[in-house]
């Protein structure tokens, strides 16, 4: 298949394609599966507003460096705007974010190989398209906060190699851009790199974050992120969050706790 493709059709099913191109979903309980998809567009697989049931399973997704149309850049691998999304047993990478949702069952993922690019900051009075000064924000993970459906981040392997200058972020971004973070569980995950490996929350107003069993890798920092493990900022005790049990998986304190 080929083309930047609209799904508009219920319980629509792609499987075992080689698809050369995206898929934009405005649709309920589509699946995506088995599939080989290669992308120049703002993404490989994307849900909109208003939507719900898409699973994204056993994909590789990868985007056309240098070809997209965010300056050259694709945004997202995988990414969300609607509701109950499962993305699971994916490989994604050469996206700005592998995975963006606020929502959803994410497990069993593979994000790598973050894209560094500068993008686009909007268009002039002739609608010529601005380029930004600075790089897009490299995350394998990434939930923008504002949403009370539950996100559950299990059994990934999350890596961003970037540097702070070529934009690295997070591993895993659990920031609060469009809301309070809530109801969160980030369980059993392997994760390297960003300027923060986790930013775990968002703040204060962060209630039902479960951060536990993670595994803090120290293979492009020595202290898994350029500036440390957490941003411990965005940590807050209380409104039943909860951090427990991550350690780090390698370096000289392989088997210690990370602490928030």
């Amino acid at each position: 298949m080929s083309g930047n493709i609209t799904i508009n059709a219920d319980n629509t099913v792609i499987n075992c394609v080689r698809m050369t191109g995206s898929f934009d979903v405005y649709a309920n309980n589509v699946t995506i599966k088995n599939s080989i998809i290669t992308t120049s567009n703002w993404w490989g697989v994307n849900q909109r507003i208003h939507y719900s049931g898409l699973k994204v399973l056993h994909n590789t997704i990868t985007g056309n460096a240098g070809h997209g149309p965010d300056n050259g850049g694709e945004d997202y691998g995988f990414s969300n705007s609607g509701t109950n999304v499962e993305a699971g047993w994916n490989n994604i990478s050469q996206f700005g974010a592998a995975i963006s949702t606020s929502n959803g069952n994410i497990h069993d993922n593979y994000g790598h190989d973050n894209q560094p690019f500068i993008p686009y900051c909007g268009s002039d009075a002739n609608d010529k398209p601005i380029v930004c000064n600075y790089y897009v924000h490299s995350d394998p993970f990434i939930s923008s906060g504002n949403d009370t459906g539950g996100l559950t981040i299990r059994h990934n392997t999350l890596f961003d190699p970037e540097t702070t200058e070529m934009g690295a972020s997070a591993s895993i971004g659990l920031f609060a851009d469009d809301g309070p973070v809530s109801n969160t569980t980030v369980d059993n995950n392997l994760i390297a790199g960003g300027a923060y490996c986790i930013y775990p929350g968002g703040g204060s107003t962060s209630s039902n974050i479960v951060i536990t069993n993670n595994h803090f890798s120290t293979l492009y920092w020595a202290n898994c992120g350029v500036y440390g493990p957490d941003a411990t900022s965005y940590w807050h005790t209380g409104s039943g969050n909860v951090w427990s049990g991550n350690v780090w998986a390698d370096g000289p304190n392989a088997g210690q706790t990370v602490n928030p």
